[in-house]
């Protein structure tokens, strides 16, 4: 994705499935989303942030999250989940805080999007799955707001616009009275997302999807795409 904030390129950010994993004896997918501001950015905000999330097979829970930071504000977070005792063991630099109690089904900030892209919106308009960071668990939420076909990057897109409850997101979302994100999924089986914006009290950010490789199919540009993903 080719990140912008207003009008100018900020960075890129990467979302990545590897290859199944197994994590304390369970297949797990792996999920890795990477981001980082360009050069002229880095002089104000440097971001080298790397997110790895891990969950079970059967896309029923998150079994182990990490979020690293190593640009301007450094953060080294593991997270692990037991759905057994329904806790999360929250960890920073290695110091572990006390267990939250989490409800069953729950995910991680990351693999929640990929848990909500399941969801058929034709059939569900608003959706809920329990999600927590460690340091505790709520209910997320997604309203499907519309469906319509989007200009990305030379391609047009058939999509549904979803916007995420932002209620128990912290960070500049919590500072930002007004603050929003909209993101437009492919309408097909898919659901790929091929535009994210955001607006905070320190502007507005637009993700646009440039490229992505699917399978074994190899590299695929949007351009490339543009008669298959119509409908």
């Amino acid at each position: 994705f080719e990140v912008k904030w207003a009008f100018i390129p900020a960075g890129e950010g990467v979302l990545v499935v590897k290859p199944i994993e197994d994590i304390g004896g369970i297949p797990s997918y792996h999920f890795v989303f990477t981001a980082r501001t360009n050069e002229v950015v880095d002089l104000i905000y440097k971001v080298r942030d790397r997110v790895d999330s891990y969950v079970d097979t059967a896309m029923t829970h998150s079994i182990l999250y990490k979020q690293r930071q190593r640009g301007k504000s450094r953060k080294d977070v593991t997270v692990h989940f037991n759905q057994t005792k329904l806790q999360a063991q929250y960890a920073l630099f290695g110091r572990k805080a006390e267990p939250v109690s989490i409800s069953r089904g729950t995910f991680d900030p990351l693999s929640v999007f990929f848990a909500l892209r399941l969801y058929d919106p034709n059939i569900l308009k608003e959706v809920s799955i329990p999600v927590s960071d460690g340091k505790k668990c709520v209910l997320g939420r997604a309203r499907i707001i519309k469906r319509e076909r989007i200009r990305v990057a030379g391609a047009v897109y058939d999509t549904f616009l979803a916007e995420p409850e932002l209620e128990h997101i912290g960070g500049v979302f919590k500072k930002s009275p007004h603050a929003k994100i909209q993101i437009w999924v492919t309408a097909d089986y898919r659901h790929i997302p091929v535009r994210i914006k955001s607006r905070v009290i320190v502007g507005s950010f637009t993700a646009d999807l440039i490229s992505y490789e699917e399978g074994n199919r190899g590299y695929a540009s949007a351009e490339n795409e543009r008669n298959e993903i119509l409908p």
